[in-house]
């Protein structure tokens, strides 16, 4: 069973592994980055489910999810980041929402 690794998804993850993250871009990429992962991840899990290797299926699930967490996490860090919580919004009236 072999996995496609990206050169890109690896320059990313190299990039940013051993830098402080600095802009919202950068908690995109890294997520973008981390469901790659899940991705090959969920593949592999499948592949080795077809071929019966349920140790290899649990491991790979397991790097698939962890992988997924991560990839939420660095989406969630983008958005907050990009909206602030002290913008102004507008408050619906009662007449707004008849």
């Amino acid at each position: 069973m072999t996995q496609d690794t990206s050169p890109v998804a690896e320059t990313v993850a190299d990039d940013l592994v051993d830098e402080d993250f600095e802009t919202i871009g950068d908690y995109h990429r890294m997520a973008a980055h981390h469901f790659q992962a899940a991705a090959k991840h969920h593949l592999a899990a499948a592949a080795a489910d077809d071929e019966g290797d349920d140790e290899a299926n649990a491991r790979h699930a397991f790097l698939a999810y962890r992988h997924q967490l991560n990839g939420v996490q660095c989406a969630e860090i983008a958005m907050m980041e990009s909206d602030s919580l002290d913008d102004p919004f507008d408050v619906p009236s009662e007449d707004d929402t008849q």
